[in-house]
């Protein structure tokens, strides 16, 4: 029993790490496509 115990927290700790990973990564990707959106409308604004 001790044994499964050990297995089961292993793959959620596992788990929980690659999806922070993973939400961290998406964050940073989105924040950057939104910023990088947000100039173009800015300098579009800027030469009409």
């Amino acid at each position: 029993m001790n044994e499964q115990i050990k297995i089961i927290l292993i793959i959620i700790v596992s788990v929980s790490i690659f999806g922070l990973l993973i939400f961290v990564y998406v964050k940073n990707y989105m924040k950057s496509k939104i910023d990088r959106l947000l100039k173009d409308e800015k300098d579009k604004k800027k030469i009409n």
